[in-house]
Order: C-alpha cells, then structure tokens, then sequence
C-alpha cells in the first residue's frame, strides 16, 4: 500500500523541473522568459522542454501552432500526460504577477482533482518551488523521500498549479489528494468557455501564501501541462506567452 500511495502521490510533484540536460537553461530573469509568439511553428524550441511524470506515462503531444496569426503552444493528449516547461531561478518579491492565455477544446470528461484516480485537467500551469524541507512535518518529509527512492530525483518543496477544470467553480482551492504540499486553485471551469481564448492574471505571490501559509522560496519551474492519463480520455489545449512582471 504504501508504494501505491508513493507512486500517486508524485504524479504531479514531478512534473517539473524539467528533464536535466547539460544545455538545459536556468532563467534568472523574469524578462528573459521566451514568448511562444516570438517562436516558429513546429517542435518547442529552447529551453522550452518536454517535462515527463517518469517513463512510464505516455506523453501530451506539443507543438507549436498559428492561431489567428500569433504561434501559440499546442497540446493534444490521448490518455497522455506531461507539459512544456522552463527552469527558473526567479524571486516573486519582485515579479509575483503571472499572466497567460490558454483555450481548451472541451473539459476532461470524468476528471475530478480531489480524486486521485480522476485527476486530469485540459490545461494547467504548473509552478515549483524551491524551500527548506527540514521545516515540513514528519509525513511530509516521509512522503517526499519514498518518492524520491522510488523515482531518483527530488519532488519540489512546493508546487502550485492554475487550472481548468472540469466543473469546480473558479475560485475553489483543490489539495492534491495526497499530499498537501501540492496545491491547485481552479482559474477557468467547464465547458461554457471551451474553444475561446481566456486571459489570465495571478498574483502568485498572495496565491503561494494563502495555500500555503508562508512566503515563497525561489521559483524553480514553469509549465503548460495538460493531462487525460488518469480517466483515460482525450484533451486539447493552447497555451499563449506566460510571463512574469511586478505588476
């Protein structure tokens, strides 16, 4: 039992970092963030990244795609689930506004994010975070270290997700069924906005200390991830340029 709730437990605590590689960049400056409309229809270019769940999930396929005469990430997913992401190094005292446009085709039909066994959404931004782990309760430092037995690499300190879901009402914080050092607030909902573009604005810094009751540690990841793995269906999303700014 216990390797079970391990392996469900880091299912979206390993979605970033992204994959090390030896060119993998770290950005330090929130301006140096690369819009997807500055890049070329086609494979997501650098340091845009593949984020893998772990080798055994099959992948979202991503692209890069005009819509409307701007190039925009594209995601598809078959039962697949990973994201698209950059690795940071960023202090949100300085810049804790987030903003980003993402459309989806439909809501995963079946998904839930309070159940693990139902735990996909059509589009996510997922952020990571850097922090002191000595400072979290038995359970949560237990929890964290089977995972990282069982998977060879860290789960982040903290990781928070904006997402859209399938029919909890914007505004509703979503625990991660497993484990508390995961959180998800619920941006965009249902099916009543599908297949129109929705623009998006977040102080992540006030989010970060309202669900978990403390500043933020240093931003260590950013990622577009859209995932149908869990209720074993399909989901469509786009993504516009994410950035981060002081207001």
């Amino acid at each position: 039992m216990r390797a079970a709730f391990v392996t469900s437990a880091v299912v979206f605590a390993l979605v970033a970092p992204p994959v090390a590689r030896a060119q993998s960049t770290e950005i330090k400056d929130a301006a140096a963030i690369p819009p997807f409309s500055a890049g070329k229809v086609g494979a997501p270019q650098a340091p845009w990244e593949i984020v893998r769940v772990n080798d055994k999930k099959k992948l979202t396929d991503f692209d890069m795609v005009d819509d409307g005469g701007k190039v925009v990430l594209h995601a598809r997913s078959d039962q697949g689930a990973s994201g698209i992401g950059v690795r940071t190094s960023l202090d949100l005292a300085k810049t804790p506004m987030l903003s980003w446009r993402w459309k989806v085709a439909g809501v995963v039909e079946g998904a839930d994010n309070s159940v693990g066994a139902k735990e996909d959404a059509a589009a996510r931004i997922t952020l990571t975070f850097d922090g002191d782990k000595s400072k979290l309760s038995f359970g949560d430092r237990t929890t964290m270290n089977l995972a990282s037995a069982a998977y060879g690499r860290d789960l982040p300190y903290a990781t928070l997700m904006y997402i859209w879901a399938t029919d909890a009402p914007v505004g509703t914080v979503i625990p991660n069924p497993h484990t508390k050092r995961i959180q998800m607030i619920v941006v965009s909902s249902g099916k009543g906005g599908a297949g129109q573009w929705q623009s998006l604005k977040r102080n992540v810094r006030e989010d970060y200390k309202k669900v978990f009751g403390e500043e933020p540690s240093p931003l260590k990841s950013i990622t577009a991830f859209t995932d149908a793995d869990n209720t074993g269906t399909k989901a469509e999303a786009w993504y516009g340029d994410i950035a981060l700014t002081d207001k």
